[in-house]
């Protein structure tokens, strides 16, 4: 599918020797903390120059897009690592539809073991489910199908399949309008379709059937995955992994399903999965482009595998709305996994191109003798900016602590308090007898957890209503006075690639609060839905 049906809408330490191989590479390297089991080299020491690196740092830093992270790995060793404050390295994000990869796999495993065939008809799976009557474009459709987005529907499912109680259902009730395998429709119900399956027959979710399988031997702790109303893992979304496991994943699809020395997925899975199993149709050209140009400038029409996106320079990738990616270059033995927030998917890519790819070497590579400890001090320093504005406001001292009493909201929000100390600002407001809060910080990013309702920002529109992980939501806050009588704050919700921007407009006795979240920011169908909440100091 193109990027625009899609919406709509620690830096690594570098040793002072060079060596002038692979295997004296290898040998000079050393595992960093908390990476998982990629050990680290510096760049150069596996052709990869710095200078490249450093380029595309400021490439996405002076684009449109913003970046949340960023892992480069060379002939298995980690050779960058970046996260922009508040985003970290031990915390999981959502990948949106790089949870398909991740399904995909699952699926390659249990045909590995003698469980699924490609040829299996889906129906057979869901009697309970099947619609009453069987069409022969539904019986025709098979589990390939699924895989390849060649389901033969006239518009993707999940809007529709999600508003409902049982989702294998609603997806088998849909008509069937091509015969399967002969069109492409991007359908991340088809996903959903994949993990029920898989569940079906190993009679577990499928985080639960990876972890001993995927998960533990590729060392990745810390994976979650939004389930359906049935207790059914979304599958074609709603995973979470840190960058490391993106990484790690795509190392193991660069060496072939292996991984630590034991085969994960077999060979011939990942050489099926990962060429162009169909075509895309050549739509979603720019006005006065020749659509048969989009082969050569589009890397949403080089074909598509098993959950897998083929791409230009005879790459494959797993990727997610808002730009997250796992892109895996085999002929240049590179693995790139890059989570940020923006809707041009595309120009993030050619970013990506455009600047790394001149930097990867066939041979190691002796370089400005600066240019790693000057890549090493950027990667450590990334951030993200907070409010501008001062710190302090003589409005601080009157309005702390009082409650104001709101004017009746479509929220039920009935009262605000803000609380000031020296370093933070806590936002709390009282709905229906509960009081959830988020802190700020005064002098930077604070990090903590809320249950405040409305939080954080759904891409609805795409994935239709969704399933939270039970659970407070981790967010990361800033907050700067831009005048003395208004506060701006930025709520990050940083296991996502979402944030909100909250204003306080204080005038004598009263309060105006007015909320506006990312989403809506980068794509005007998704409104805010929030109302602008007013109330008045109590006596």
């Amino acid at each position: 599918m193109n990027p625009p049906r899609r919406f709509v809408l620690a830096g690594l330490g570098v040793g002072a020797a060079m060596a002038t191989g692979r295997a004296a590479a290898a040998a000079q390297t050393r595992h960093a903390p908390g990476w998982g089991d990629l050990p680290t080299a510096p760049p150069e020491k596996v052709g990869v120059d710095s200078g490249a690196i450093l380029d595309l740092l400021a490439a996405l830093e002076a684009s449109p897009h913003e970046p949340h992270s960023i892992m480069i790995a060379r002939d298995g060793h980690t050779v960058a690592g970046g996260w922009w404050a508040p985003y970290r390295a031990d915390v999981p994000q959502l990948l949106y539809s790089l949870s398909k990869s991740v399904t995909g796999t699952a699926v390659g495993i249990a045909i590995d073991e003698g469980r699924l065939h490609l040829d299996d008809r889906v129906i057979d799976f869901f009697p309970e489910q099947r619609p009453a009557t069987v069409d022969a474009n539904l019986a025709a459709l098979r589990l390939r199908h699924l895989l390849t987005m060649t389901v033969g529907h006239g518009a993707d499912s999940t809007p529709i399949i999600t508003r409902e109680q049982d989702w294998a259902r609603a997806f088998l009730a849909q008509p069937i309008v091509h015969a399967p395998g002969s069109v492409f429709l991007y359908d991340s119900g088809a996903s959903y379709m994949l993990s029920a399956t898989v569940q079906k027959v190993v009679g577990k979710p499928l985080d639960a059937y990876l972890r001993p399988r995927l998960f533990d031997p590729l060392g990745i702790a810390d994976a979650r995955w939004a389930t359906c109303p049935m207790g059914i893992n979304t599958g074609g979304w709603g995973l979470k992994l840190t960058t490391g496991a993106l990484s790690r994943f795509g190392q193991l699809y660069l060496d072939q399903g292996r991984y630590g020395g034991r085969q994960i997925v077999s060979r011939s899975w990942v050489a099926e999965a990962t060429r162009a199993q169909v075509r895309q149709p050549l739509t979603g050209a720019p006005p006065g482009v020749d659509p048969s140009a989009l082969p050569a400038t589009s890397d949403w029409h080089q074909g598509y595998g098993y959950q897998f996106w083929r791409c230009r320079h005879d790459a494959f990738r797993g990727d997610g709305a808002f730009g997250q990616y796992c892109i895996v270059l085999p002929d240049k033995r590179t693995v790139v996994a890059l989570t940020s927030c923006t809707l041009d998917m595309q120009g993030l890519l050619n970013l990506v191109w455009q600047n790394l790819l001149p930097g990867l070497r066939e041979a190691p590579l002796t370089s400005d003798p600066a240019a790693p400890a000057r890549l090493r001090d950027k990667l450590a320093g990334l951030t993200l900016p907070v409010p501008k504005g001062a710190s302090r406001s003589p409005e601080a001292a009157r309005i702390g602590g009082r409650r104001f009493v709101l004017e009746p909201n479509a929220m039920g929000a009935v009262a605000v308090t803000l609380h000031f100390d020296d370093a933070s600002c806590a936002f709390e407001l009282e709905i229906a007898g509960r009081r959830s809060s988020v802190r700020a910080g005064l002098d930077g990013w604070r990090e903590g957890f809320t249950d405040l309702p409305g939080t954080p920002p759904e891409f609805t529109e795409l994935i239709g209503a969704l399933n939270r992980m039970p659970g407070p939501i981790r967010v990361a806050a800033a907050a700067a006075w831009s005048s003395n009588q208004v506060l701006d704050m930025q709520w990050r919700y940083n296991e996502t690639p979402h944030f909100d921007v909250v204003t306080c407009t204080i005038g004598g006795d009263h309060i105006r609060i007015a909320f506006s979240n990312s989403i809506t920011k980068l794509a005007a169908a998704h409104r805010e839905i929030r109302p602008v909440l007013t109330g008045r100091m109590a006596t």
